[in-house]
């Protein structure tokens, strides 16, 4: 029996429920509360067992369902267990109804998947407030699935962006490690040997040598502030201006008037790119620099060191020395001078010219690794030579952080000379 005390108001919103499930052994109960669903505006579909409520739920969406809970064969119950376990694509509502001797089993109903209850005799208001409350939780539920799969959906268009991205950073990383052509090469009885090792897929970092004219060798590092693509593009364009593979386009060669090549003074070359960076590149970014010119034959190196860690000189004997005088960094203030500092190398000696992600590693717990811890990895490798040194720097930095990685672009010139 439905007791019908609710107005059934015909202008009513269209419910979003699609379909209403009666299951009940009782062909009248099932014909009463069908008569009030239709009169609602739902579409009501029926059955008198649980194994038959549970073929139908498996052919088609069912939204709502309203089930006995005493019947013979499966009870509601085990109907109610079994209905949670099969594979929905949206949530089912689910209503038992209870006689007053199965009220005290409610906490048994509810930890079994069911999500209200209606004492019989149904009451009609009773029962328009308990579909109106799966309603709400079904149209909440859709909508959040809805907003899932927009998710979803801009998820797998942000990854298809970010692989399409990530494919061109390796191939900009590929084309800036080929800036440096080669990384190891002798000059007679010297040799200069060079590392680049972003922290990510490209970096702001740049080393390299060029030939300076008869028997001299030019030397370079650079550290383009920040990181990422910008950084690297930056590192692209003074890839060019101190190419080795155009006199007319290095800032640091020149010609004299017969024509042969002649290195110009690197505290002019680092006034020239200051007023290039500020004046005709328009970015952001500055960039530490360490300019030098060595004379292989006498060993004698002349550089400029604009805001980039002092250079290293490390004796035969093993003790390592820094060395010049600082300086601004390039782009950073309009008209800054820089100055031209000088060292000599003896035969067995080597000049590490390294960016700050070498000293600014650091351990677990934070510690940087400073100069003197620098200082004490070229010491432990002092006898290896070229590459080899390099790559015991790269190890000692590895064993320094605990395998955690590198947050800043590691790169270095090393010159062995004699």
């Amino acid at each position: 029996m439905i007791l019908d005390r609710c107005p059934h108001s015909t202008t009513d919103a269209a419910p979003r429920i699609r379909a209403v499930l009666l299951v009940d052994d009782s062909r009248l109960q099932r014909r009463i509360l069908r008569a009030s669903l239709e009169r609602w505006g739902y579409r009501v579909l029926e059955c008198g067992t649980g194994e038959e409520a549970l073929d139908i739920c498996r052919a088609q969406l069912v939204d709502v369902i309203i089930s006995d809970w005493i019947m013979p064969g499966m009870s509601g119950l085990e109907f109610c267990r079994a209905f949670r376990a099969l594979e929905r694509e949206s949530y089912g509502y689910f209503i038992l109804l209870t006689s007053k001797s199965e009220t005290g089993e409610m906490v048994n109903g509810l930890d079994n998947g069911a999500d209200e209850f209606l004492t019989k005799p149904v009451n009609a208001s009773e029962l328009r407030a308990r579909i109106a409350s799966g309603e709400r939780i079904l149209r909440m539920e859709r909508e959040l699935r809805d907003k899932n799969r927009l998710v979803m959906r801009t998820l797998a268009e942000l990854q298809s962006i970010h692989d399409a991205i990530d494919r061109d950073l390796i191939e900009a990383r590929k084309l800036q490690q080929s800036l440096i052509r080669e990384r190891s090469r002798r000059f007679g009885r010297s040799q200069v040997s060079l590392l680049l090792q972003p922290a990510g897929r490209v970096g702001g970092d740049l080393v390299g040598y060029f030939p300076a004219g008869p028997r001299q060798l030019g030397l370079f590092a650079v550290d383009v502030s920040g990181h990422g693509i910008s950084a690297a593009m930056v590192t692209a364009r003074l890839a060019g201006l101190l190419s080795p593979a155009s006199v007319e386009q290095n800032l640091a060669l020149d010609r004299d008037a017969r024509g042969r090549v002649k290195v110009r003074p690197p505290d002019h070359v680092a006034a020239d790119l200051n007023r290039l960076i500020l004046d005709e590149i328009e970015t952001e970014h500055y960039f530490t620099l360490l300019l030098a010119i060595l004379d292989l034959d006498s060993g004698l190196v002349r550089f400029t060191q604009a805001g980039h860690p002092h250079p290293l000189l490390q004796r035969a004997g093993g003790g390592v020395v820094p060395i010049g005088a600082g300086g601004l960094p390039v782009g950073l203030v309009a008209g800054a001078a820089y100055e031209v500092a000088e060292c000599r190398l003896a035969p067995g000696d080597r000049l590490l010219i390294a960016s700050d992600g070498l000293t600014e590693c650091a351990d677990p717990s934070g510690v940087q690794l400073g100069e003197a811890g620098l200082h004490e990895i070229l010491r432990r490798n002092a006898d290896l030579r070229g590459a080899a040194l390099l790559d015991g720097l790269i190890a000692g930095l590895a064993g320094y952080t605990g395998g955690a990685g590198f947050a800043d672009d590691i790169s270095a010139v090393l010159l062995e000379f004699g």
